[in-house]
């Protein structure tokens, strides 16, 4: 029986991410304690997204998520601390962002917040946070046109990846002499146990109590596999052994591996892992 075995929650886009034991579903995402999914994002000077991709660093900015406050911690820094509240709309300052072709109005951080991140990564950049007046929809022509709204991620609200994918691409790798990897070197919101190795890119839906969740893309792999997620060290990187046998023509010949997802029902559950899931194949 497929069942649920991680939830994961990732405040600041692109930083460390949070294991929970329960989360609420949102059509945006998962939330936590009223924290979305990548609701905070850190651009450079020219409001550009900054992402592990190129300052591979940022995986050790760890997030923990407080009464009022979003704490960051980070090697050799003091820590720091964001607050939860929304500002005062006749007092708040915006930014106005990029991420990949888009452009959003978005809160900006203090100096204080500016100037910790800078310091940690080495360039100018600001901490942003997701303004409530934005709109981000997930690409229509994946979604089958389901208005799917999302944050600061890459592009869909949910990334599920099953356990058995994971353990099949490191038997890969020990068999070449290399060590397995964990988890979070992919960074899910979902992971599935109880299930066949890449099951998850046959699914139509993923039902979870009341909730339905659609896989709707596969999910294209950058270069951030190879960063050490407990280091910010990149390499080795796993994408050698994937592009063997996850080339998928479905996303222009990328390397796939994990399956993005939209909310169609649910809104509001709250998913526990242990959960029992079941699992509807496409065909």
């Amino acid at each position: 029986m497929p069942i649920l075995t991680e939830l994961n929650l990732y405040p600041v886009k692109s930083c460390a991410g949070i294991s929970l034991r329960e989360a609420t579903l949102t059509a945006a995402g998962l939330m936590s304690e009223h924290i979305y999914d990548r609701e905070w994002m850190v651009v450079d000077a020219q409001g550009n997204y900054m992402t592990q991709r190129d300052f591979p660093r940022m995986a050790l900015i760890a997030p923990r998520i407080k009464a009022d406050t979003l704490e960051l911690r980070a090697p050799g820094m003091l820590r720091l601390e964001v607050p939860l509240g929304l500002p005062d709309p006749e007092d708040e300052k915006t930014l106005a962002v990029r991420i990949w072709d888009e452009e959003l109005k978005a809160y900006d951080c203090d100096e204080v917040t500016a100037t910790w991140f800078s310091k940690f990564l080495g360039v100018p950049c600001r901490l942003v946070r997701f303004h409530a007046e934005a709109k981000r929809l997930a690409n229509p022509k994946w979604t089958e046109g389901v208005e799917a709204p999302t944050l600061f991620s890459d592009g869909y609200p949910m990334l599920v990846i099953s356990q058995a994918s994971l353990d099949d691409l490191n038997g890969k790798l020990q068999a070449q002499g290399r060590p397995a990897l964990p988890m979070n070197r992919f960074r899910p919101n979902i992971v599935i146990g109880g299930v066949e190795a890449f099951e998850e890119d046959y699914a139509a839906s993923f039902n979870i109590g009341n909730a339905v969740l659609k896989p709707v893309k596969p999910c294209p792999r950058c270069p951030m596999p190879a960063i050490d997620q407990a280091t910010g060290e990149v390499g080795p990187d796993p994408l050698d052994i994937l592009q063997t046998y996850r080339v998928n023509p479905k996303v222009d010949g990328g390397i796939a591996f994990g399956m993005n997802t939209i909310l169609l029902q649910g809104e509001g559950q709250l998913l526990k892992v242990g959960q029992d899931i079941e699992l509807t194949l496409a065909f």
